[in-house]
């Protein structure tokens, strides 16, 4: 559970933010990546996992002029499936896309199967129910408030990762287990599988074919060249026009500072990029490396890829050590003004001076330990780095399991993590205040 603030001897930073989490209504409300983002009416959407057989992922809107949350729509039910006794669409693990008045997003698996002690796509459903019938693009229309099922992945895979390419009308997605890139043109609504991207991805053998998958991609404006990482530290290129995937050379990911990894092994990112975006005033991309927390510009037209500073928390920078969640943190995104870089990022407590350990290896994405949630901005054209402190909520207890962040127009942070609602742990909306006001 969310230990205290008070447990501890350090919260010695006297700079802290308080989070104020909300109850949207779903009582199985699960651990959320990416799927929160604002749109330009000013709401902020978002999308709160289900572990159900019965349950799909639930969508949401919360409006900061009123202080509300909408319904929205249950993701099986959108994607035509609800009642068929499926495995349902369990969540989102995509940001919302928005362009030409409509949220692009994708819906993916919400259940595993424990298989050889990891947590793998199903292949056995439960008695009454069939298998997982894939992820789905959607399309979300700010006006009208209706979906649209654009497409469905192929071999009943979900749909881990996801951009768009606004100029050219396509969007990229890569598939779970496996990690295929799929190319879908909005233009034409052909979807393409572009193929393997890793091995045979978290659908592998550990030791031998087992990758863990890139889980954020980025568009160059310029010339619509989609890149993605690999475990071992390659930069991938695809070009739309002729469908072809390849592999950067002259650069790459395997540098000293990232760390050490055998990227056939599961319980890290490996040499991937955590969180990566376009940069269009310098035309370059600005990326995290997730275990290491450090902020690196990569300008794929030299290619050039340099270290620009550690954006861990400045606990973690005097502790020497990685945070606590094994692939590092999904809270990266650029702010209102599109300069500023806003971090959701692990700090290490200290009970009686001593930094409180987690567990040394873990064989999936998790928390490690129990850590503080910090709040980092970095303001790319001065350079300028700021720890904003942990953020507690009013009882003292911490947000936990934080891998999104969504910045609404006024500067308010927003992101999903988990809290105790009537006894029960959940993982629901959590507004921060402004760190600059």
């Amino acid at each position: 559970m969310n230990t205290t603030a008070t447990d501890t001897t350090a919260v010695a930073e006297s700079r802290f933010l308080e989070g104020k989490p909300y109850f949207s209504g779903f009582e199985l409300a699960h651990d959320t990546y990416n799927a929160i983002s604002a749109a330009s009416d000013g709401k902020i959407y978002y999308v709160l996992s289900s572990e159900s057989y019965d349950v799909g992922g639930q969508f949401y809107a919360y409006d900061p002029q009123t202080d509300t949350i909408q319904f929205l729509a249950d993701l099986t039910e959108v994607c035509g499936e609800k009642g068929k006794k499926l495995i349902p669409q369990g969540k989102s693990h995509v940001r919302f896309y928005e362009h030409n008045g409509k949220l692009y997003f994708a819906t993916h698996v919400g259940v595993y199967e424990m298989i050889d002690g990891m947590e793998r796509l199903p292949e056995n459903a439960p008695e009454g129910y069939g298998l997982y019938p894939g992820g789905h693009l959607l399309s979300y229309d700010l006006a009208s408030g209706t979906v649209e099922d654009l497409a469905l992945a192929p071999d009943g895979e979900g749909i881990l990762t996801m951009t768009i390419d606004r100029d050219r009308n396509h969007i990229y997605a890569l598939t779970w287990p496996l990690g295929n890139l799929l190319h879908y043109d909005l233009n034409t609504g052909q979807l393409v599988n572009a193929g393997l991207t890793c091995g045979r991805g978290e659908a592998g053998t550990v030791g031998d074919d087992y990758r863990v998958i890139c889980r954020s991609m980025f568009v160059d404006e310029g010339d619509g060249t989609l890149y993605l990482s690999t475990a071992e530290g390659d930069i991938l290129t695809y070009q739309p026009e002729t469908a072809t995937l390849g592999k950067l050379d002259g650069v790459d990911l395997r540098l000293d500072y990232f760390g050490k990894y055998d990227p056939t092994r599961p319980g890290s990112m490996g040499y991937n990029w955590r969180k990566i975006f376009w940069y269009a005033p310098e035309g370059v991309a600005y990326g995290v490396h997730g275990n290491s927390g450090y902020l690196f510009r990569f300008d794929p037209r030299t290619p050039k890829l340099e270290l620009v500073e550690r954006i861990a928390s400045e606990p973690s920078k005097r502790s020497g050590m990685f945070d606590q969640f094994s692939y590092g943190y999904l809270g990266f995104q650029p702010g209102p003004d599109g300069e500023t870089i806003y971090y959701l990022t692990g700090g290490p407590i200290y009970i009686d001076g001593k930094r409180l350990k987690g567990a040394d290896q873990i064989a999936k994405g998790a928390a490690k330990g129990l850590e503080n949630l910090h709040l980092i901005t970095f303001h790319i054209p001065t350079g300028t780095y700021q720890d904003h402190g942990p953020i507690f909520y009013a009882d003292g207890s911490r947000p936990t399991y934080v891998n999104s962040i969504a910045i609404g127009a006024d500067g308010t942070v927003y992101t999903l993590a988990r809290f105790e609602h009537q006894g029960k742990e959940i993982q629901d909306l959590v507004k921060i205040p402004n760190p600059f006001a």
